[in-house]
């Protein structure tokens, strides 16, 4: 059966790429504020002496939607390179592109984190995060660290290309294909796709009784065992982004649909976050309350801010161009770089405005200029984003 075209706007995939940028770089955000967020017990390696709660609220609201919206573009452009590059060249692009860089990186990134933790913990409120595991760790307990991303994404190629190949073997006339790509039509065309698609990660919220609304999809950080709710909530919003590749034209349905889903993402969002603040539910009906809202506050708020960047950013801009090439380089630097700068500010006597702005600023233009003068032009820029771009010439505006 012939694929699906792909898509033929490539003026679309400016604003995509953008939010693909815009995810990782949201994480920069997201890990400057968690020093300021009080808690009944330490969730990061500093506690600063002036708390915020404009923080709290700015951190809770990033981590509803990041990560699913990173990964539903990361599989959009999945699909995009395997149609682009075939079975064998995709596979050799993402041990590449995601691969080498866990390998690489991880050692680099833990080795500048140990001093800043050390420094840390001569302060007070200060140090190893509780829980964390010890070094040499007993495995499966592993630091990933916020590289986790990487390593789940390379679990998701895999399944994906061996579900792929098993339907490619068994379904000679494709017509498991045809109907799957019916029934996800289907449910882009709906107003409700947001509610059906958090079905799957809703259920699984619903089934922990240890979650809480502050954790949203739990992470992989410290294992290399992926839990449930990662293969669920990330693996959902994987196949979501490759289905939706197949069939690019069903980006008009999110992009004239993004002031609908606005609205209940705020609604949602403001809902689940007053739920964090109160005691953790015990009664299971308001447990599953905070899980309905929060994967539908998950899915409405990915819809709209991909449908906003449709309506909105899908013109060729150099500035965001530059910033979703440096995105990949920026995050995967930034850990050690940010701990310094609230490990620096947390005792000083500063108001928290102050402290925040600070470590941005200083955080931000330096991995910038570290990405322009390390990255860009170099081997290592070839890497991450699967091209060399040549100094002073214009570069192609398709994304890899």
């Amino acid at each position: 059966m012939p694929q699906p075209a792909v898509p033929a706007a490539p003026e679309r995939l400016h604003a995509l790429d953008a939010v693909r940028g815009f995810a990782l770089l949201l994480g920069v955000v997201l890990h400057a504020t968690i020093s300021f967020v009080p808690a009944p017990t330490r969730i990061w390696i500093i506690e600063d002496s002036h708390p915020s709660m404009l923080l709290t609220a700015l951190f809770f609201v990033i981590h509803v939607f990041r990560m699913t919206t990173f990964f539903v573009m990361a599989g959009f452009f999945s699909h995009m390179a395997f149609h682009r590059r075939g079975a064998a060249g995709f596979v050799l692009d993402r041990l590449q592109r995601i691969a080498l860089p866990l390998a690489a990186g991880w050692p680099i990134v833990f080795a500048a984190m140990v001093p800043v933790v050390r420094w840390a913990a001569g302060l007070p409120h200060g140090g190893p995060i509780p829980g964390a595991p010890r070094w040499p760790p007993e495995l499966p307990a592993f630091p990933l660290a916020h590289l986790w991303f990487l390593y789940v994404l390379l679990e998701l190629y895999a399944a994906t290309l061996l579900l792929r190949w098993c339907i490619v073997r068994f379904d000679r006339s494709g017509r498991i294909r045809a109907t799957t790509d019916r029934s996800f039509a289907a449910i882009m065309r709906s107003p409700f796709a947001p509610l059906l698609l958090a079905i799957p990660i809703g259920v699984a919220f619903f089934l922990d009784p240890t979650w809480v609304v502050w954790m949203g999809v739990r992470t992989p950080e410290q294992s290399l065992i992926t839990n449930i709710q990662a293969w669920i909530g990330f693996g959902t919003a994987f196949g979501f982004g490759w289905l939706l590749h197949r069939q690019s034209d069903l980006l008009g349905a999110i992009e004239r649909r993004w002031p609908l889903n606005m609205v209940p993402a705020i609604a949602l969002i403001a809902v689940c976050f007053v739920l964090g603040l109160m005691r953790p539910p015990t009664h299971a009906a308001v447990h599953f309350a905070a899980a309905a809202c929060y994967a539908v506050a998950i899915w409405s708020t990915t819809f709209a801010l991909i449908g906003a960047a449709l309506r909105f950013l899908s013109g060729y801009s150099a500035t965001r161009r530059y910033l979703a090439d440096a995105s990949y380089w920026v995050y995967l630097i930034h850990i050690p770089i940010v701990l310094a700068l609230q490990v620096a500010v947390a005792p000083l006597d500063w108001p928290w405005p102050v402290k925040f702005g600070a470590i941005l600023l200083v955080a931000i233009p330096l991995m910038l200029i570290s990405y322009q003068l390390l990255v860009r032009t170099t081997f290592v820029g070839m890497v991450l984003n699967g091209r060399r771009i040549v100094r002073g010439k214009k570069r192609s505006v398709q994304p890899a």
